[in-house]
């Protein structure tokens, strides 16, 4: 039976979720799910993609109605509000910070635009935003304070469980530290905090506790403190992983990607001399807006070129094509807007960059796919299923796996592991380091600074566009980077 209900002592300030299953048809979502989250805490929820979390978060939300289990709250005075932050924000852009902090509020009889945004301000100065502007619309905030007025609407309706999936997937490094310390002030005014986040050092930086699921199960909870990065992977994936950054013992060959004062269209990169050698990963550095993005895009041929040189596999050529044909491959940071056909199958998806050749077949196609969905560890019925069935993280080692089944020399990745869960990082780390094994040479951009240290040999910072230094990735540190990245 389903029960939803309030526990009986005041004093308490929990969520205990007790045999808790939800199934779509055949498929388990959660199967006796159990664990509690306590006040003045923030707990950890942590899985592969389709692990069941965003599922989990939407049960406890009362969005969507468990099979079976029990869903266990405080006792309030008024009626007790849980408060999830989807990971695709649910504001409205064409009303005012206020008006979309206290929207379903009741204002009283009368009404004040003045005295709202009085209020929201009140509000956003003591979570520590004060400087963001409440009578704009929302549409004209930056993403990372959007995040903040979804949550200080949770604030305003004076809910003690906030639940945030994914807040800083869309965050720089600047805007997620602010994030950090928001989270520590609804901690500290006793809120209960649930939290799913697909980076370990964030985790760590705010979470108290932590629960693991695995294919919908509860696999492992407890105080973070008492969990090791490779015991949680493992728990995540039900074996033994060594090392959530691989760096093998490589010897430097020829260069595959020399450029020389390359500048992109608009002046964004500028100026930029580089090289990346067989054997190396290198790494781009930088905040929004810095040019990550853009670099990789005028190398590739996506965008203009306005001055300088670029040397690639194949010659000095910017036909996308010929990149792709002489050895370049690329991996978008937008997989779904331009990096995947996701009305296409898995098996042509893989084999895209391979289908000109007169051996090539629909039976071959689906055999290499098989290939890379059993090596990449990819969930899947078949080869044959539609790319947009499948999870962000299984989306991303398809996008990956087209570079090596095309056996790309030189590989050019945006965001590689943006929104994807720690155990699918971790295979594509591992993929990357036997990449470069094999003489690849990688070229990647990333907002978050732990993985370009635990992967790259070197590392480039880019400021405004600007080329800012490059630094040894094994003595350097991210306080030496972000400085660089915000001078």
């Amino acid at each position: 039976s389903v029960v939803t209900k309030e526990l009986d002592c005041a004093s308490v300030s929990m969520v205990q979720v007790s045999n808790l299953s939800k199934s779509y048809g055949a498929t388990h979502a959660l199967t006796g799910v159990a664990f509690t989250a306590n006040p003045g805490r923030v707990t950890a929820i942590i899985g592969e993609n389709g692990s069941g979390k965003s599922t989990l978060m939407k049960l406890i939300a009362g969005e969507e109605t468990p099979d079976s289990g029990l869903i266990a709250f405080e006792k309030d005075e008024d009626q007790h509000s849980v408060t999830l932050v989807h990971q695709e924000l649910a504001l409205c852009p064409h009303l005012t910070v206020a008006e979309n902090m206290f929207l379903g509020v009741k204002s009283g009889w009368r009404f004040s635009p003045r005295l709202l945004e009085k209020q929201a301000t009140k509000i956003l100065v003591g979570l520590g935003f004060g400087n963001i502007p409440t009578g704009v619309r929302t549409s004209s905030l930056s993403v990372s304070e959007r995040q903040v007025t979804e949550i200080a609407r949770a604030v305003v309706r004076g809910s003690r469980t906030i639940l945030l999936d994914e807040p800083t997937s869309s965050l720089n490094q600047v805007d997620k530290v602010k994030l950090y310390d928001l989270i520590q002030t609804l901690k500290h005014e006793g809120k209960t905090v649930l939290f799913i986040s697909h980076f370990l050092e964030e985790i760590r930086a705010v979470a108290d506790d932590v629960v693991i699921l695995r294919d919908g199960d509860c696999v492992a909870t407890g105080a973070m403190a008492e969990f090791e990065d490779a015991d949680i992977i493992q728990h995540m994936v039900g074996r033994k992983v060594d090392d959530l950054f691989p760096r093998s013992e490589r010897e430097l060959g020829e260069v595959l990607l020399k450029l020389e004062n390359f500048t992109g269209e608009k002046g964004i990169p500028s100026n930029i001399n580089l090289t990346v050698h067989r054997g190396e990963i290198v790494g781009i550095a930088g905040l929004a807006g810095a040019g990550r993005t853009e670099l990789l895009r005028s190398i590739m041929g996506l965008r203009g070129v306005q001055s300088g040189s670029s040397e690639l596999p194949g010659g000095k050529t910017n036909n996308l094509k010929l990149r792709w044909v002489s050895g370049t491959g690329f991996v978008s940071e937008e997989r779904k807007v331009d990096g995947l056909s996701v009305n296409l199958s898995i098996a042509e998806n893989t084999t895209l960059a391979c289908r000109n050749t007169f051996l090539f077949s629909p039976k071959l196609s689906e055999f290499q796919a098989d290939h890379w969905i059993s090596e990449l560890g990819v969930k899947a019925k078949h080869s044959r299923q539609k790319i947009r069935e499948l999870s962000g993280g299984n989306q991303q080692k398809i996008a990956f796996a087209r570079l090596l089944e095309s056996d790309s020399d030189l590989m050019l990745l945006d965001e590689p592991t943006r929104g994807i869960d720690i155990a699918s990082k971790a295979t594509l780390y591992q993929q990357m380091d036997f990449a470069a094994q094999r003489g690849c040479g990688i070229l990647m951009t990333s907002s978050y600074l732990p993985e370009l240290l635990g992967v790259c040999d070197r590392i480039v910072v880019l400021n405004r566009g600007k080329l800012m230094g490059i630094f040894d990735a094994r003595t350097t540190n991210a306080h030496k980077l972000m400085q660089e990245c915000i001078a």
